[in-house]
């Protein structure tokens, strides 16, 4: 019996099975050639595949895990058609006289190595990327084909590292579990495997070339263990476990329909969290009450061009629609930092998650900004919609936003376009919007406070950063005070908070959030009935707010 110890991606347990999936870069063997044409024609030939089948990753992630979690093989498919990385192949061919196999697999190389030395996050993500184009490419001139998930039994995933393109491939009746060597909870497979509910282990350190398939394994995602060839009394605790969880899973669809109110009488609103329009199905499954963060800059992402207010209104329109008479609070862009987009034309910055992104652009560009406000305003008429603003710093900046809302209302109202102004509120995400929340609170509707960002600003740590993991410390009592300060300034002002970042869906602090008054919760769709479970045992009443 071996056990390794990893970060946990997505919680749950599983005993099944071994999958080993091996890297292809040991497969690519150099070979020298006459016929340069012919290995050029090879490459284009392999890139045209390679575009098919991105587009058909595309399709089938869209209709499985929402459109902006899709949007990263719309940015494969840009990526190989790239003339510098295309040029590259063709001139190593032409000069070393090499196969095609090996061009790719060496320039892939170099690409995916310059873009992982670079300080810029945004762009060492690339590197994975990189490298997943060109093993694509490698694998169709060498005439494999994608690893077929479907049709294996239902099996525990081990590998170096898992590609997007494998991770959506994969069918979730199937697959059990996986457990890779590198990844970070931020990249694109863990935020599909998340979006797949299937149980994660990452920076496990394991070498995947010891491990034999179809050897028995555990993967316990609630203490970020896997272990391998569980003897049999582990086993049949595991079972239990499994039994468990799913008993609770059982008992918690029980909870719908019920409100998410404590013994002692506190009521507290349970709002989903969601990228796209495609993810409304987890909110209704789960019985969210609403929607407390709609990520509109899934319009934006894995297109050309900027969406227009037509696109961005019936968008809208069917999510109000859907959810009917339900609070939708809908985001408005986030464009930068992680999230970049080539169009934007954005200039490549040292630090981008202090750099130009979300309100800032909105602000700089307001021509972006006023499509989005005459779409919302537009579609306000449909049901109970909300505005929130991101990454405010300062009260010009909701003054030089009030100012584009009139600008947009008056517009409207000359081209006599039916429209509403809904209740508005900011992100609070910034150490210096939480120091001025008593002047922001005497002129918004709501706070949602933005953990994931406020936690990274006031600890000064890059929470993309892995070597940080030992640092990152949400729980930190800074971080417990100023939503503390927030929620007390926020209701001298009658003004409602809620939270909308990853602590919201932490259980051990539900409790101290509902004592601090916070009056919503916005958390992943899985975690609403769990919440409601935890608030409808609990009792707050010797601290509750009057």
């Amino acid at each position: 019996m071996q056990s390794f110890f990893g970060k946990s991606v997505y919680k749950g347990i599983v005993l099944g099975p071994v999958v080993v999936l091996k890297n292809t870069d040991s497969q690519v063997r150099r070979k020298k050639i006459e016929d340069v044409e012919s290995e050029k024609q090879r490459i284009e030939q392999a890139r045209k595949q390679a575009i098919k089948q991105l587009e058909a990753l595309y399709e089938k992630a869209v209709k499985e895990v929402g459109e902006a979690s899709a949007a990263i093989f719309e940015v494969h498919r840009m990526m190989i058609e790239d003339e510098d990385y295309l040029d590259a192949i063709d001139n190593m061919i032409k000069t070393e006289k090499v196969n095609a196999e090996y061009a790719v697999a060496v320039t892939g190389d170099h690409f995916s190595g310059m873009f992982a030395r670079m300080d810029d996050d945004y762009m060492k993500a690339k590197a994975a990327d990189i490298k997943d184009i060109s093993n694509r490419l490698v694998r169709n001139l060498q005439g494999e084909r994608d690893v077929d998930f479907s049709s294996m039994e239902p099996s525990i995933i081990i590998a170096e590292d898992l590609s997007p393109s494998e991770t959506v491939q994969m069918d979730k009746d199937k697959i059990l579990a996986f457990v890779t060597v590198h990844g970070s909870t931020n990249s694109h497979t863990a935020i599909l495997a998340r979006m797949m509910n299937i149980p994660a282990l990452i920076g496990v350190p394991l070498n995947p070339e010891e491990i034999k398939a179809g050897m028995q394994a555990v993967v316990d995602g609630f203490n970020g263990e896997v272990i391998f060839e569980p003897t049999a009394e582990l086993r049949e605790r595991t079972m239990q476990r499994i039994a468990e969880e799913k008993e609770k899973l059982q008992l918690l669809q029980t909870l719908k329909g019920k409100e998410s109110i404590t013994l002692d009488g506190r009521k507290v609103h349970l709002y989903a969290n969601i990228g796209s329009v495609d993810d409304l199905g987890y909110v209704l499954e789960n019985d969210a009450e609403g929607i407390g963060l709609f990520r509109s800059e899934f319009l934006y992402l894995g297109r050309n061009d900027f969406p227009t207010e037509e696109e961005q209104f019936q968008a809208y329109k069917q999510v109000l629609q859907v959810m009917a008479e339900k609070k939708v609070i809908i985001r408005t862009l986030d464009i930068g930092a992680d999230k970049q987009v080539d169009y934007f034309h954005l200039e490549k910055e040292e630090n981008p998650a202090m750099g130009y992104r979300a309100i800032r652009i909105c602000l700089k560009q307001p021509d972006i900004f006023k499509t989005q406000l005459r779409a919302l305003f537009r579609v306000a008429v449909f049901g109970n919609l909300s505005i929130m603003y991101p990454m405010i710093i300062s009260v010009e900046e909701v003054e030089r936003i009030y100012e584009i809302v009139h600008e947009v209302q008056r517009d409207l109202e000359k081209s006599q376009i039916p429209y509403r102004i809904p209740e508005q509120g900011i992100m609070i995400e910034t150490p210096a919007a939480v120091m001025i929340s008593d002047e922001l609170a005497q002129m918004v509707d709501f706070f949602s406070i933005g953990t994931n960002d406020l936690t990274q600003y006031t600890l000064a740590i890059d929470r993309q950063n892995e070597k940080l993991n030992d640092f990152y410390n949400p729980h930190h009592r800074a971080i417990l005070k100023m939503i503390q300060m927030v929620a007390e300034n926020a209701h001298q002002h009658d003004k409602w908070v809620g939270i909308c970042g990853e602590l919201g869906a932490d259980p051990e602090l539900t409790e101290d959030f509902l004592r601090m008054g916070i009056d919503e919760l916005s958390v992943a769709p899985s975690m609403i009935l769990r919440l409601r479970k935890e608030i409808r045992e609990m009792k707050v009443s010797e601290n509750e707010r009057n």
